[in-house]
């Protein structure tokens, strides 16, 4: 596991007998820290998340909280009906909030933020619509978070979202090697060791010409923002997205992209 990832379910081994706590994913405190993640308590979320985003959010709570008490249950730590008192007490709550024209979800168990992110707010497409011809691109997308916040030192949400958007403009699986995927990864694993923030690597430093470094390119879709949303929050502690980061410039694109 790379330095500063976030360990998920899936990271566990069959051996460890050990059940999946809310603390082990998300970043919450008290009494909820301690408490197995119960299977009531993924269907609960997932519930929310439907109704308030019409789908289960990809890598975001609600998935990674499956995946959880599925573990949890496999080792007999929870059954299948089980809820924790926290969860069935103080609820489990999906919200949005749209700030600056941004749609920002907020996901919460007992009062506790377990994940906070952009989401493009537009509609499916229908299966013969097509984009109009100035659409903005996956690459001029992230040359804007080059703009907004050039300056921060690249972590791993920021290479993670940054691969699932170069895979996502070409067409592959493959990383391409010296393209911004290869450079923001690399990047994210040297930079915790640099002492000094200004002698990091930076986002400017890798996306200023994310354009040119593509070997393909093709214009923002909403479902290219829920790949990307989702590869940048399952990384980040928080579960949340950044200001002005990779996520929200790509959700920004696809729901101009929509309106044109």
């Amino acid at each position: 596991m790379s330095q500063g990832q976030l360990q998920r379910p899936r990271d566990y081994q069959s051996s460890n007998k050990e059940p999946i706590k809310y603390s082990d994913v998300f970043s919450v405190s008290g009494a909820l820290a301690s408490k197995p993640i119960a299977p009531q308590d993924a269907a609960t979320m997932q519930a929310a998340e439907n109704i308030v985003l019409g789908q289960t959010q990809k890598g975001g709570p609600a998935a990674v909280m499956q995946s959880a008490a599925a573990v949890n249950e496999r080792v007999g730590a929870v059954h299948h009906r089980q809820a924790t008192n926290i969860a069935r007490n103080e609820g489990v709550a999906v919200s949005e909030t749209e700030i600056g024209g941004t749609r920002v979800i907020t996901e919460e168990v007992g009062g506790q933020v377990v994940g906070r992110y952009v989401t493009p707010d537009v509609a499916l497409r229908n299966a013969g619509s097509v984009l109009s011809r100035d659409a903005i691109t996956i690459g001029e997308a992230l040359e804007a978070t080059a703009l907004s916040i050039g300056d921060k030192p690249i972590d791993q949400s920021d290479a993670a979202a940054i691969q699932a958007a170069e895979m996502r403009a070409t067409g592959t699986n493959e990383i391409t090697p010296g393209g911004v995927a290869a450079m923001a990864q690399s990047a994210a694993d040297v930079n915790p060791r640099v002492m000094l923030d200004e002698n990091k690597t930076t986002l400017s430093d890798v996306l200023a010409d994310a354009t040119g470094r593509l070997q393909a390119d093709k214009a923002v879709t909403r479902e290219d923002a829920e790949g990307v949303i989702g590869a940048e929050i399952r990384n980040k502690p928080d579960m949340s997205t950044t200001i002005g980061g990779v996520a929200a410039s790509i959700a920004a694109a696809a729901r101009l992209n929509q309106s044109k």
